[in-house]
């Protein structure tokens, strides 16, 4: 992928994500990443309730955090209530935190919250959910993250069925002229993250592509150019 195939406004960022890497050795993980002119890191959080799978904690980012001080923590909540773990996210050291639209929880105000301690705020929908969900709070966002699989394990296969939600993201953010950045996460790789840039798509979390590269370095100019 090119920056020119990127019809955003935005600069693209890789966003690897940790979920991916050997869990008895996230350091080794980490190491890849730094290793590279890689700015984000994405950390997936899981509560085994809104997704059917667990992943780590606040202790994990807060470990994970000065190993790492310049990448930015780019956390996405997937949790029934985000809302009643925005300071724990916030104090073990995320830069960004993002929650989804489809549980019952304050939205409106998480937002708020999230954005009066200095972080970015993203908020995400999976496939099945229209876009119309979000529209009132996108003058709220720092970052619209586009499932692109349904949440809960990685390595599954890119929904096709979302790049037309991600044109129509890329339209209303032109026309409304909002600032936030359109993120994609979900069977990510060289070749479906350039159908998403094509689509307006901004910010590409990639786990399990990233990780089994043969050549890292080549498979993040692929995605950020």
């Amino acid at each position: 992928m090119t920056t020119s195939a990127n019809i955003s406004p935005f600069a693209p960022k890789l966003a690897p994500s940790i979920l991916a890497a050997n869990h008895a050795n996230l350091r080794e993980g980490l190491d890849k990443i730094l290793g590279l002119p890689i700015e984000w890191l994405h950390l997936d959080i899981m509560d085994g309730h809104f997704v059917p799978n667990l992943s780590f904690g606040p202790k994990t980012i807060a470990d994970l955090r000065p190993m790492a001080p310049d990448l930015f923590f780019d956390t996405h909540l997937m949790l029934s209530r985000p809302d009643l773990m925005i300071d724990a996210f916030a104090d073990a050291g995320s830069n960004q935190i993002t929650v989804h639209v489809e549980p019952f929880y304050p939205i409106l105000e998480t937002l708020r919250e999230i954005r009066g301690k200095g972080l970015k705020a993203g908020l995400a929908l999976n496939p099945g959910t229209p876009l119309e969900r979000v529209f009132p709070f996108l003058e709220e966002i720092d970052l619209l993250l586009l499932m692109t699989v349904q949440p809960g394990f990685g390595g599954q296969s890119f929904r096709h069925d979302v790049l037309d939600k991600i044109k129509a993201a890329h339209e209303i953010r032109e026309q409304q002229n909002l600032p936030f950045r359109i993120e994609v996460d979900g069977g990510v790789d060289s070749d479906t993250a350039t159908l998403c840039a094509a689509a307006g798509a901004d910010s590409f979390v990639c786990g399990t592509a990233f990780f089994k590269a043969d050549n890292l370095e080549n498979f993040r100019r692929n995605i950020e150019g």
